[in-house]
């Protein structure tokens, strides 16, 4: 059993997805770089969080992919793009894990199903369930709920137009969820839980 130093010292890891939480959501799909637009300060949050020691692993659906509507080149340049700007921003992301399947292949990657949390666990050796991983819809949230992740919502992207009931619903479904604002509230909130973590004698974050 792990002791409580490697336990505080284990590698800090908060998993984001994309589209609707890092840059602005497009239904017709981010084909381009130039299509790549950040959400207002989720840049910034990613930064704050990195300063503070936290890893940043994006989790993304790209049905595009399967569905012809982009190629791997034009999504390896929009992952350049993402990285620039963060870069300009003073942060960073560790890597980028995606499903390229369209809806209707069999796959085990494909969110709401937890394989790419799977992956990104095994990849960082981390426990999923000390893990913040951030949503903007349910299916995300069911993805972070399957692999054992601490679900987080942001109310950017698709979650904006959640009225009340449909926002009760969806936490009725993944009732452990944390709501926030946008990506700037999710960092406050999680560098806050993990100062008064911290100032409890004995505890671990």
């Amino acid at each position: 059993m792990p002791d409580g130093r490697s336990a505080l010292h284990a590698t800090r890891l908060v998993i984001y997805g994309r589209d609707g939480i890092l840059n602005e959501y497009r239904a017709d799909h981010v084909k381009a770089p130039e299509e790549w637009v950040p959400v207002r300060g989720a840049l910034e949050a990613v930064a704050r969080l990195n300063h503070a020691g936290w890893h940043a692993v994006v989790a993304t659906n790209q049905s595009g992919i399967g569905r012809g509507l982009l190629d791997m080149a034009t999504v390896n340049a929009v992952h350049a793009h993402m990285n620039r700007l963060l870069m300009a921003a003073g942060g960073r992301i560790d890597a980028v894990f995606f499903c390229p399947h369209a809806p209707e292949v069999e796959c085990d990657c494909r969110k709401p199903l937890p394989g790419m949390m799977f992956d990104i666990g095994r990849r960082y050796g981390v426990d999923l369930a000390q893990v913040p991983m951030v949503a903007d819809t349910l299916r995300d949230l069911l993805a972070a709920q399957a692999a054992g992740c601490q679900p987080h919502l942001v109310l950017t992207g698709r979650a904006a137009a959640l009225g009340d009931d449909e926002l009760r619903r969806l936490l009725q479904q993944v009732p452990r969820t944390q709501v926030h604002e946008d990506l700037p509230a999710f960092a406050q909130f999680l560098l806050e839980r993990e100062h008064s973590t911290a100032s409890v004698p004995g505890s671990l974050i």
